[in-house]
């Protein structure tokens, strides 16, 4: 946690009023129309410059030739089934990635838009796992400006400069419109979820222009934060001493990026709606079978405020109506006729054709007055659909249904409710804005990396709503597939295995008891699906990486999981549910894993998936075809870690219980990995964890670190849940692996990279302590004495981040001890902006903040600053000491939320009782193996007895062991009527302990 002001000295080092003159600032301190005094700033005519990607040494090549055909060759194989491969390095996009992104649209998991910092709408992620980059030169706002008396005209597109794809000069397309600011007055300013673009005199000197974004990202708000939708709010001030006519112009193409404007068979409509909000919708016919997406674009008519429509332009000189046409009549009148709302829906496009529309809101100012228009955009695509899997609802549709005119509804009540969004917004981010122990440069990119939760390709789905059960059951190797889900009966201790066709539950299900015998299963308690509807908030997805299509991966979620988890806590722990449930599943299919050459199942039983797939999440999970996840040695590890430590935070004892069987699974599951017998798990010679490019041998810092770590937080659980001999066996193996661990890797200042001879065994990795993060994070004891852990750390920070470019770099994952980088692979010399920051987080659990500050400032300098790279709103997974880039849009930097984690630690964690948890533990002889010397037993959930439940109440006064009892018999009554499962009994001692 941060002890005291350390950085009450700092500058602001952005404050606006270098970018905005103080009058102006003034004039729009009402309905904050001002930009916050923190935030992210840039000038519209900054340099967007080209990114710079990475690229392999020569003998890096030469090492992963191998990997490189095997991969082209799988690419081709998947194009092939029109279907794109999860990691695809040989296909570059057409635009080129470069500085200009910016604050993205809409709530999370129904598609996104993102918007860049110069006005531009771009990245497109309608379709789930599909990207348009390029920006729609189309959708823009423009204003018009005429003063009484005749003499002063101004019109012209609120982006500045020319554009790409605008088209020839003096043609009818968009080159035709006024493309004349320049930006050196406008600056734009971003605090996600919101940001401000400020045109301070441009393009009318006398007329000062505020456009707040808003889009409805609040935390714990489950219902609009999943809304595709985003309002602008235009605050016109007028300076001058002549009343001035404004008409703010919304256009947009009916298009979902790319070249999807010229398929065809798309559809625009006028609408007047209530309450004054009128606009346009857009039906949009996607290609390839996709569900169809509507649009709609929207003002907000007040009494002052008058609202009129184009609903159907072209961009091409054959169009009916030119976009020339539309620039000319905004020119000569400010809007458009009336009737246009009576022309009902349009003819569909025929392909090749661009079919756009217009909003208009116009309004006069008068000297010296204040004015307000307000525009909405929304999209709405009620269906997601994934290539091989099922289709699904969006979790909007629980509350506005899949017709065509959602949208219309969306645009309504984000134009009347955006007022109240962003007052819960305010009050969300004003604790930290107001904290001055921190520095500025934190507080705004704590906010700003949440854009990965709109843009990193999410979806969210209504779970208890799926829109068909049709699968693609065209690829022969989806036939007749068998695969073992085993779910544990609590109540009866029995393992329940079902066989499922494609991953759907047959009809013919059968349990089998601990006796061996077959008994109906219709009653079985599958521990992961208990939560109940009102708890409901569905099923939510996130991508790796918009390079890396791979949904939920679980080795980067543990580092993302924390903003997860402060925000949207059932959202995390549903997530952790689905992961849970995957373990003790199997998948037999057979799958070829690249780097190695040899095959293997895609699902092994009790081994924890990287991802949840990729083409149809859920039920064909592990689309990384790299290497055989099923041989990693952190996933199981962090499965634990994250369990725990939500389960601590939060505080939820059903889910506790639910995924129970699956901590032990998991746990057990890491048994064949001990080598040696000292309860030490050990890794096999290639990069069997999360940096799959780093070979490890032998037992590593890393992957040790968190398996002690999973160790002691497995026996907490236990204890906890009443699981007694499992929490003595984990501490058993606790107390010998430390030793070992200790034995093996501490050289006196820090933890060796691995036990191996390799050339690089003695390096200093940045992430040595994940083990030790997790376990500040959750309360528990520390791993390590106070001095191994600040004094492993201080080497880190003078050397994985001091040595490279005085720390204004970030921390490079491996560095010699001699100070030279280590370069024995790709990923050991990259610097990974989340793990810096999870470092960064390590080290002020360890009371180091200045240190911890310092390194993840490294990351600020490179990727968000003027003087950086140009990653704002699109981090990457990794940058090299040159800056240049590895995946951008990437899961892992959401890890600064463990800073903030460690800042401000849950009040459930903090005052939890300051136990040592391990000492209360009684370790039986012979407790060392968790099968107990019984082979190949499958591993099954605790035998929930009474005298285990009751010996964590040993402190209960009269009463409260009265309420305790009374609670277990009604559980008793009520599970005798078979009308609840005996999955409630700890969720009523639960309930007890907090009537107590």
């Amino acid at each position: 946690m941060v002890t005291g002001n350390i950085f009450l000295c700092r500058k602001h080092s952005w404050p606006p009023e270098e970018y905005i003159n103080k009058a102006t600032l003034l004039l729009f301190d009402f309905d904050s129309a001002a930009p916050p005094e923190q935030a992210w700033r840039r000038r519209l005519n900054s340099h967007a410059n080209i990114l710079k990607e990475f690229s392999v040494t020569f003998m890096e090549a030469i090492r992963m030739v191998r990997l490189g055909i095997r991969l082209w060759s799988y690419i081709r194989e998947e194009a092939s089934h029109g279907r794109k491969a999860p990691i695809d390095p040989f296909t570059r996009e057409s635009c080129k990635p470069s500085a200009s992104q910016g604050v993205p649209l809409g709530g999370m998991g129904s598609g996104s838009i993102s918007r860049g910092f110069r006005g531009e709408f771009r990245q497109w992620q309608i379709i789930p796992g599909t990207r348009e980059a390029s920006p729609v030169m189309a959708n823009q706002f423009s204003i018009f400006i005429s003063r009484d008396g005749g003499n002063k005209h101004y019109a012209s597109v609120l982006a500045p400069g020319q554009h790409e794809g605008l088209g020839k000069a003096g043609d009818d397309g968009l080159s035709s419109w006024g493309w004349n600011l320049s930006g050196q007055h406008s600056t734009y300013h971003a605090l996600f979820p919101r940001a401000w673009t400020i045109y301070d005199g441009e393009p009318d000197p006398e007329l000062k222009i505020s456009c707040r974004q808003i889009s409805p990202f609040i935390p714990n708000n489950y219902r609009d934060s999943s809304l595709p939708t985003a309002v602008f709010v235009y605050t016109l001030v007028n300076t001058g001493k002549e009343r001035a006519k404004v008409s703010l112009l919304f256009t947009w193409a009916n298009s979902i990026g790319g070249v999807s404007h010229l398929s065809g068979d798309h559809v625009n409509e006028p609408f007047i709606g209530e309450d004054g909000v009128s606009g346009v919708l857009l039906h949009h016919k996607t290609a390839k079978g996709n569900p169809p997406v509507t649009f709609a674009v929207a003002a907000c008519e007040t009494q002052n405020v008058s609202v009129t429509v184009l609903p159907c332009f072209g961009l091409s000189e054959g169009s009916s109506v030119t976009a020339k046409d539309v620039w000319n009549r905004m020119v000569q009148n400010g809007q458009f006729d009336r009737e246009n709302f009576n022309s009902g829906p349009s003819m569909p496009s025929s392909p090749g054709e661009s079919l756009c529309a217009a909003v208009s809101a116009s309004a006069w100012v008068e000297p010296h007055g204040k004015c307000t228009v307000s525009f909405a955009l929304a999209w709405s695509s009620p269906k997601v659909k994934f290539l091989k899997g099922s289709s699904y609802h969006r979790r909007y549709t629980k509350f506005y249904g899949t017709s065509e005119k959602a949208a219309q509804n969306l645009v309504h009540d984000a134009l009347m409710n955006y007022k109240h969004w962003e007052e819960e917004i305010e009050k969300w981010q004003s604790p930290i804005l107001k904290d001055e122990r921190l520095p500025e440069w934190y507080k705004f990119t704590l906010f700003n990396e949440l854009y990965f939760l709109v843009a990193g390709g999410t979806v969210w789905i209504d779970s208890l709503s799926p829109a068909s059960n049709t699968r693609d059951d065209r690829d022969a190797e989806n036939a007749d597939v068998k695969v073992i889900e085993m779910e544990v009966n609590v109540k009866g201790g029995s393992v329940v295995n079902h066989t499922t066709t494609a991953g759907y539950l047959s009809n013919d299900e059968t349990g089998v008891n601990q006796n061996g015998n077959t008994n109906e299963s219709q009653l079985s308690f599958t521990p992961m699906d208990s939560c109940t509807d009102s708890d409901d908030v569905g099923r939510f997805l996130y991508l790796e990486g918009v390079e890396y299509i791979m949904w939920c991966t679980y080795d980067v979620h543990f580092y993302a999981s924390f903003a997860l988890l402060a925000l949207f806590p059932k959202i995390e722990l549903n997530i952790q549910r689905d992961f849970a449930k995957s373990v003790l599943s199997e998948d037999g299919r057979k799958v070829k894993f690249l780097a190695e050459g040899n095959t293997g199942i895609r699902k092994v039983r009790g081994a924890v998936p990287h991802d949840l797939g990729t083409h149809d999440p859920w039920n064909e999970m592990n689309a990384y075809n790299i290497h055989d996840t099923s041989r990693w040695k952190d996933l199981n590890p962090k499965f634990v870690l994250q369990v725990y430590r939500d389960f601590a935070a939060t505080g939820d004892m059903s889910f506790g219980v639910d995924v129970w069987p699956a901590v032990r699974a998991a746990m057990e599951y890491m048994e064949q990995f001990d080598r040696d017998g000292d309860s030490l798990i050990e890794n096999d010679g290639f990069p069997d964890q999360t940096y799959d490019t780093w070979t490890v041998h032998g037992v590593s810092a890393y992957c040790g670190g968190l398996w002690l770590a999973a160790l002691q937080a497995a026996a907490t659980m236990a204890i906890q849940l009443g699981d007694r001999p499992f929490a003595e066996l984990c501490k058993s193996k606790f107390l010998k692996a430390k030793l070992a661990y200790e034995e093996k890797l501490w050289n006196g200042s820090y933890y060796n990279y691995d036990s191996g001879s390799s050339s690089n065994s003695k390096s200093i990795q940045a992430d040595q302590l994940a083990g030790q993060w997790y376990t500040a994070s959750s309360g528990l004891t520390p791993l390590f004495d106070e001095f191994k852990i600040r004094g492993a750390l201080q080497k880190v920070y003078d050397f994985n981040v001091m040595k490279i470019r005085g720390g204004r770099m970030g921390a490079v994952n491996g560095m010699h001890p001699n100070g030279k980088v280590d370069e024995t692979s790709m990923q050991s010399r990259e610097i990974w902006t989340g793990v810096t920051y999870a470092v960064a987080a390590t080290m002020i659990h360890a009371g180091m903040e200045k240190e911890g500050f310092a390194a993840a400032e490294g990351i600020f300098n490179a990727g968000w600053s003027e003087e950086g790279y140009g990653y704002w709103f699109q981090t990457p997974e990794a940058w090299t000491i040159d800056g240049h880039f590895r995946s951008l849009i990437y899961m892992r930097p959401l890890a600064i939320w463990g800073m903030q984690w460690a800042i401000s630690m849950p009040k459930a964690i903090l005052e939890a009782p300051k136990i040592n948890i391990m000492d209360r533990i009684h370790i039986s002889p012979g407790s060392s193996g968790f099968f107990h010397h019984e082979t190949g037993r499958k591993p099954q959930a605790p035998k929930l007895r009474v005298c285990d439940l009751l010996s964590k109440f040993h402190t209960f006064n009269k009463q409260s062991t009265f309420l305790f009892v009374f609670t277990f018999l009604l559980s008793i009554l009520k599970n005798t009527l078979n009308t609840l499962s005996i999955s409630y009994l700890p969720f009523s001692l639960f309930i007890a302990e907090q009537i107590i």
